[in-house]
């Protein structure tokens, strides 16, 4: 894995290789240096790490989640922001099933840093409503459901919205 910035130096680097053989008449060889270097610019944006622990996530490998998400030794570095959101939501949900408070802390960050889909953004905020009402803070717990059932457009969270809130009623 190389450094966000690294990334782009490499696919500098390729596109100015291939504009030398643009200029020099092989221009088969210049688009396929081209195509070669939108590789690095859409790992830039996309960390592989992230992606193949999303692979892992899909497959409920907790594990192994974990396992690509603890490749990334300093995500500062190596993550643009969006992506540190993606890292800190991803290990929320591994310790959603083990550490609460730790879960907490990583939902909270992965809100601050920023995801990019409305649904993982509401995702995080039921997590963050289940959480708070296992810590009893129901007007928390009210709020962030309130916000995740306005985020959810799809209504694909609709089943958990309804039973977290029939939940809310027992305390």
């Amino acid at each position: 894995m190389f450094n966000k910035n690294i990334k782009l130096v490499i696919a500098a680097l390729i596109i100015g290789y291939a504009v030398y053989q643009f200029i020099e008449g092989y221009i088969g060889n210049g688009i396929a240096l081209i195509l070669f270097s939108l590789i690095f610019i859409f790992l830039y944006f996309r960390n592989e790490m992230i992606l193949l622990a999303f692979l892992r996530m899909r497959k409920q490998d907790m594990e192994g989640t974990q396992k690509w998400l603890d490749k990334i030794k300093d995500p500062s570095a190596a993550l643009i922001k969006k992506q540190q959101g993606y890292y800190n939501y991803l290990h929320g949900i591994i310790y959603s099933q083990k550490n609460l408070t730790q879960a907490e802390k990583y939902f909270k960050q992965a809100l601050k840093f920023g995801l990019t889909m409305d649904y993982d953004v509401a995702m995080t905020k039921l997590s963050l409503a289940g959480i708070a009402m296992q810590k009893r803070r129901k007007r928390e717990a009210t709020q962030l459901l309130q916000e995740a059932k306005k985020l959810d457009k799809n209504n694909m969270l609709t089943e958990q919205i309804k039973m977290m809130q029939q939940q809310m009623k027992k305390i």
